[in-house]
């Protein structure tokens, strides 16, 4: 008897190459892939195709319209680029290729990528943090300077501090800045200053350059030097649109050199000219204040009597009051004794019984009233609870949920409104008009 034979799953051509492609795109993540650009199309559907090859490799590309409308400019012939991308296979000729998600001009794009990557991170350690930052001295005792000593933003910080408040000293940390030995001298200046104690405000800072020449202000060691400093600092790195990670960490960010001279230096002659009115403001107000004092001596004087006199006219208001009141005494002996015969006149016409029916029927008068108001009362108060019912209805999620819309929700309950709050392979919770899915996210747009 033949052992019967193993079933063969038989695949065609077209399923083969699918589950390629599924297992291509499920098990690989986005990935950053350097090379050079050849062969590269753009047909009038507005997707780019390419190849993207180093000396010893090459790979096909496809970037669609929706993800190359945010290059600035399409890349060219013989370009190093930088790209993320999905791996994935073109089922129809069962071509391995990259699906482009985002392109970049190699070399200034790693620097950039480096710049936002510290940044997150350094973010997340709370080095941003606002509740850290030192506030400035209002009138500086003594301004240290971190800077090289023969560039040209020592000579406008100089410049503005001597325009501005010239009788503050000034100290300089000569560093470099730019160059491999940069950062560790600024570390080591920053250092320094804190050992001395002497200065009450750092500027930290140099003029502008290209991202290469600033990026020794882009060092995590310096990020970490400027918040452990106990003396305020303040970066200003290159022009207005340069921003540094220094930027970030210090205690306030100038737009230039010169500007950081400015935020830290009062206006000598602004705060001259107020001394000087504060000068006239005192002595009209010492005047005005003598002038005061010498009505209210002549008011005093003026009113200045002798005792006798006035011992005299009070003698004689007592006299006067004395009289008031023994006229007041008697009228008011007249008033009790004529209320008193009213009331015992008005007595014997009185009885009971005439104000007590009258105050039933009034008692009965309110009821009724009383009855009739909670009626009308009750009534308004059902037509209100309907109304409130109707609009609660209305507005209701549910009746959303019924007519097509979701809410999506990570694990824990927290709403998701962006696409970029999940991450590949997380679990979520979608609740639709009735009943509720649990997904797993395979890919994020």
């Amino acid at each position: 008897m033949l052992s019967e034979q193993p079933q063969r799953e038989i695949l065609s051509v077209s399923q083969l190459n699918r589950r390629s492609r599924q297992l291509l795109e499920t098990h690989l993540p986005l990935l950053w892939v350097e090379g050079e650009i050849s062969n590269f199309s753009r047909p009038s559907s507005g997707h780019w195709y390419f190849t993207l090859k180093d000396a010893q490799a090459q790979i096909r590309c496809a970037m669609f319209r929706n993800r190359n409308m945010r290059v600035r400019q399409p890349p060219q012939q013989g370009q190093q680029v930088l790209v993320r991308a999905r791996v994935s296979l073109y089922e129809g000729r069962g071509d391995y290729q990259l699906i482009v998600e985002h392109m970049e001009e190699s070399g200034f794009g790693a620097l950039q990528r480096a710049f936002e990557e510290l940044k997150h991170r350094l973010y997340q350690q709370g080095l941003f943090a606002p509740e850290l930052k030192k506030p400035l001295p209002t009138l500086p005792r003594h301004i240290g300077v971190i800077t090289s000593p023969s560039g040209a933003a020592i000579r406008d910080i100089l410049t503005v501090l001597e325009r501005r408040f010239p009788m503050t000293p000034v100290s300089i940390f000569p560093v470099a800045v730019q160059g491999q030995e940069a950062a560790p001298q600024i570390c080591r200046a920053l250092d320094s200053a804190n050992r001395l104690s002497n200065c009450d405000v750092l500027i930290v800072g140099r003029g502008g350059g290209s991202l290469e020449d600033l990026w020794p202000f882009n060092e995590e060691s310096v990020a970490y030097a400027i918040a452990n400093s106990r003396i305020p600092v303040v970066s200003a790195v290159g022009h207005e649109v340069d921003i540094t990670i220094s930027d970030y960490v210090a205690d306030m960010r100038a737009p230039t050199p010169s500007a950081a001279a400015e935020l830290i230096t009062p206006d000598g002659d602004e705060m001259l000219q107020t001394f000087c009115g504060m000068e006239v403001l005192l002595e009209e107000s010492a005047a005005r204040k003598l002038q005061q004092l010498q009505q209210r001596l002549d008011s005093l004087h003026a009113r200045l009597r002798h005792p006798g006199e006035k011992l005299q006219a009070q003698s004689q208001r007592l006299d006067h009051l004395e009289i008031r009141l023994q006229q007041v005494m008697h009228q008011r002996l007249q008033t009790t004794r004529l209320r008193l015969d009213n009331l015992a006149s008005r007595q014997s016409y009185l009885h009971p019984e005439k104000p007590i029916q009258q105050h039933k029927e009034v008692v009965k008068q309110l009821q009724n009233r009383l009855t009739t108001q909670m009626s009308n009362q009750l009534e308004r108060q059902k037509q209100r609870l309907g109304k409130a019912v109707d609009l609660l209805d209305t507005v209701s999620p549910l009746n959303t949920l019924k007519r097509g819309y979701a809410i999506t929700s990570h694990q824990d309950g927290k709403i998701i409104r962006k696409a970029t709050q999940v991450d590949i392979g997380e679990r979520i919770n979608t609740k639709l008009g009735e009943g509720e899915l649990t997904c797993v996210v395979e890919t994020v747009n």
